[in-house]
């Protein structure tokens, strides 16, 4: 679209130059033609080139990857010129060694990884674009728990130890007048499941921290789960200049720098299939069970709750940036040790 674009600015300013060329001279209008030739056969070359360079692309199974259905579907079935070659994993475990080895040229991970990957590879890893807002919902089975205040002195179950989920939840509850290491405990689990056959199996109060989608599956196997707060709410409501940014679109910077617009299309199809997927619920809950991100039903009913967005720019750049601020804030390892430089931001 963008090549059509240049095409047809061009063409209108060569249909100005040829209007004005009846009043120059014979020699002015000789070198305007030879001009006009040559940047005609540039756009003509411009407009017919295609880079089908295949992308390898990264995800991981949850909301972070749910917004690219759309655009691995249209790619898969020839309805995109896009070449891609997806690969899903559990863990971002699984897919940072390929990325850093150059085997993945793009991937969907955890918005700290993002800038630990940019320290550590020396800047050679860009975050593209913002593509998960908060996901994370506080939940019990007693109804106890109306405000983040109220989780004073009870336990709550929780995942993503020394991730971002541990960060943002120890940020909040300091926010709100609590002191994370005497006021509550954290009993830290290895996955979601877990979480969720805890509480379907207690008989007491559970109280946990659980991500989209896992919060529609425990509504759905747990009677009488509530959920009590909306923790992307109540990081909105502090209005601290950022945003809680659970997932972003990295690349490695050298893919970035050999194809430039190949990237740009990327990043035009990436914007289009999470809209996409925020209009289109039901019809991309197929897609994302057939890429076995999560079952249909269970997608369905966790898109409206999983803040699935695309933010590039500078507004990525204030989300994010702010987000990496808090955290550095705490843990200065939990983001590579620094802040990273303007260059992580990818501008196209």
């Amino acid at each position: 679209m963008k090549k059509k674009l240049l095409a047809l600015a061009l063409s209108a300013v060569l249909a100005a130059g040829a209007l004005a060329g009846c009043g120059t001279s014979a020699k002015e209008k000789n070198s305007a033609d030879t001009q006009s030739a040559a940047d005609q056969a540039v756009t003509e070359e411009n407009t017919e080139s295609t880079d089908d360079t295949q992308i390898r692309l990264g995800g991981l199974k949850g909301p972070t990857s749910m917004g690219m259905a759309k655009l691995i579907q249209d790619a898969s079935n020839g309805e995109s010129d896009l070449n891609i070659d997806f690969t899903l994993a559990a863990s971002a475990d699984e897919l940072t060694p390929a990325f850093v080895q150059g085997n993945l040229d793009i991937m969907a991970v955890p918005s700290n990884l993002a800038s630990v990957l940019y320290n550590k590879t020396e800047g050679k890893a860009q975050v593209l674009a913002v593509n998960t807002l908060g996901v994370l919902y506080i939940v019990d089975t007693g109804d106890s728990v109306k405000s983040l205040s109220d989780l004073k002195g009870k336990t709550i179950y929780a995942t993503g130890q020394g991730a971002t989920p541990e960060y943002s939840l120890k940020y909040l509850l300091k926010e709100n007048g609590l002191d994370p290491e005497n006021d509550v405990t954290i009993e830290w689990k290895s996955e979601p499941t877990e979480i969720v056959s805890e509480m379907a199996a207690s008989s007491d109060e559970v109280v946990a921290m659980l991500p989209q989608p896992f919060v529609t599956v425990a509504q759905s196997q747990v009677e009488g789960l509530n959920v009590a707060v909306n923790l992307n709410d109540e990081w909105n409501a502090l209005d601290n200049g950022s945003s809680l940014v659970t997932g972003v679109v990295v690349v490695r910077s050298d893919f970035a720098k050999e194809h430039p617009q190949l990237v740009s299309e990327f990043m035009d199809a990436y914007q289009a299939s999470t809209e996409f997927a925020n209009n289109h619920v039901e019809e991309v809950s197929t897609m994302i069970e057939a890429l076995d991100i999560v079952k249909a039903p269970i997608a369905q009913k966790a898109i409206p709750q999983c803040n699935i967005t695309y933010m590039e720019g500078s507004s990525m750049k204030d989300a994010l940036g702010g987000y990496l601020e808090v955290l550095y804030e705490q843990n200065p390892a939990s983001i590579g040790g620094a802040l990273p430089a303007d260059d992580f931001y990818y501008e196209r």
